[in-house]
């Protein structure tokens, strides 16, 4: 299978590295790290999720599988490094269901950009009510819960449900495959709402049972923890060395903020990606109707999230429509249009929206447009609406008691940095950037080392820069901010509208 490799040289005689893959949205991304941090080499192998109607985003468990063999077999040939151990991660929640033999009944559910579910979210709300799910699990029922997209199954598709017996996300299932392990981190399962319990930090039987009746539930561990080591079966097939540690691995977001050192409290990551992450990590618990609060990767910490639906997504869907331009070219373009994109307007809801809005059936809107414009002030515009999103979850955040000390960037969008500068601009807020911005898997990798040897995320990867604020823009995104508030309240009727007449297409 083809990929982008981007190896290092050997070095001269072998080291002692880790290896970091996770499994995202559009690919499934490797690293080989040596101990002390050195980037030894990276391989990528891009994917795309089935969409089989309006609203449902899967995938199949097989390709993630088949993509880090793949991916384990190049880094390891590349280099003369010897591997210690093995850290994992994924997008998620998701949901794979399988039988008692590990076979996968359907493709795996995907996280909140997948808005089947509801019906379910309303049901459920009804029966255990919004308030009592928010206390005792930290997030409302919505399109980003795996509780829904498991009663969906339920639902829908009953046969396949009534031989049902494992949950598995991206993560836990290569685990699986390597180790033998069937496990879960804590992080995954606080946002399989309403399973999880973050006060107990436990699964919750009473509404497991009534959720996801007949599932075997997996044992709980910490992110960072070893699920187990590679079996003799799974070396053979990934040309890892046998019995060499595999942590218990997590969602792709809180092993990005791993990455670039964003766990402390007071800490706000931003995930430059195909969708935006914010996680923002605080003392002690706090939830909102419009945000997830979860627990976090490391043991004792506690987080409150929110997402993005689309960002990255919505530049490669304009990269697709323009063709021959590429990301460079619309980049450079979008670089020339001016602070407002020449007066455009952009809902980025193109998949709906997860938080603050918390609408599955908003859909993305365009304002503005006239025959002067161009394709680089569409782009611009594209990264200027990440840029309000942000900027409105960032609001709500504070508003339910959030702290934001310090933001940290990672993930493809902040090469370049136009984004990050546009993103700045909006928020009116810094942003640290580490020497290491490739995210998840690296994150992945330094969990890894962390099995072996006590290893500095600061030593690893320093930060080397920090994007201001230009003061000089900030009057015209306040003006800007204000009709995009505006624009979404004044279209809502409208696109559900449209978004009924999708489905029902």
């Amino acid at each position: 299978m083809p990929s982008n490799a981007a190896s290092a040289p050997s070095p001269t005689r072998a080291v002692r590295a880790v290896l970091g893959v996770d499994i995202g949205t559009s690919s499934t991304k490797g690293v080989l790290v040596g101990l002390d941090g050195t980037l030894l080499g990276t391989a990528v192998r891009e994917h795309a999720p089935e969409r089989p109607a309006p609203g449902h985003f899967e995938m199949d468990a097989g390709l993630w599988w088949r993509e880090f063999t793949g991916i384990a077999r190049e880094l390891t040939a590349a280099t003369a490094a010897t591997v210690v151990s093995v850290g994992v991660s994924g997008m998620g929640p998701c949901v794979l269901l399988t039988d008692a033999d590990d076979t996968p009944l359907r493709p795996a559910i995907l996280y909140g950009v997948d808005t089947r579910a509801v019906r379910q979210i309303e049901r459920l709300e009804r029966e255990l009510g919004a308030d009592a799910v928010i206390a005792r699990c930290g997030s409302a029922l919505t399109t980003q819960a795996a509780g829904p997209k498991i009663a969906w199954i339920a639902d829908e598709e009953p046969e396949r449900y009534a031989r049902a017996r494992r949950l598995y996300m991206p993560s836990s299932w290569l685990v699986r495959r390597l180790t033998g392990a069937y496990v879960l981190d804590h992080h995954s399962a606080s946002q399989s709402t309403p399973l999880y319990d973050t006060a107990a930090r436990a699964w919750y039987a009473p509404w497991a049972e009534r959720v996801a009746p007949g599932i075997e539930l997996p044992p709980l561990r910490w992110s960072g923890e070893a699920a187990g080591t590679v079996t003799a079966e799974a070396a053979a097939a990934t040309g890892l060395p046998a019995g060499v540690p595999v942590t218990t691995g997590t969602i792709d977001a809180w092993a990005e903020a791993l990455s670039v050192g964003a766990q402390g409290v007071g800490d706000l990551m931003l995930m430059y990606g195909t969708t935006m992450f914010l996680i923002h990590t605080v003392p002690a618990p706090l939830t909102s109707p419009s945000l997830w609060g979860t627990v976090g990767a490391l043991p004792g910490t506690r987080n409150l999230a929110g997402g993005m639906a689309t960002s990255g997504a919505v530049t490669n869907w304009l990269r697709d429509l323009f063709g021959s331009a590429g990301h460079a070219g619309l980049v450079e373009a979008a670089a020339e249009s001016p602070v407002g994109a020449g007066g455009l307007l952009m809902l980025p809801y193109f998949s709906g929206e997860r938080t603050p809005v918390m609408d599955p059936d908003a859909r993305g809107v365009v304002a503005g447009l006239t025959l002067s414009h161009t394709r680089g002030d569409l782009y611009r515009a594209a990264l200027e609406a990440t840029g309000f999103g942000v900027r409105h979850n960032i609001e709500v955040i504070e508003a339910a008691g959030g702290d934001i000390r310090r933001v940290v960037a990672v993930g493809g969008g902040t090469q370049g940095r136009l984004w990050t500068g546009i993103v700045s601009d909006i928020t009116g807020r810094e942003q640290e950037l580490r020497a290491t911005t490739i995210g998840a898997s690296y994150g992945g990798a330094w969990l890894a080392a962390r099995l072996v040897e006590d290893v500095s995320l600061d030593a690893w990867n320093p930060v080397v820069e920090t994007v201001a604020p230009r003061p000089g823009n900030r009057e015209r995104y306040d003006r800007l901010y204000g009709l995009y508030r505006r624009l979404y309240d004044g279209t809502a009727d409208t696109v559900h509208a449209l978004a009924a007449l999708q489905r029902e297409g």
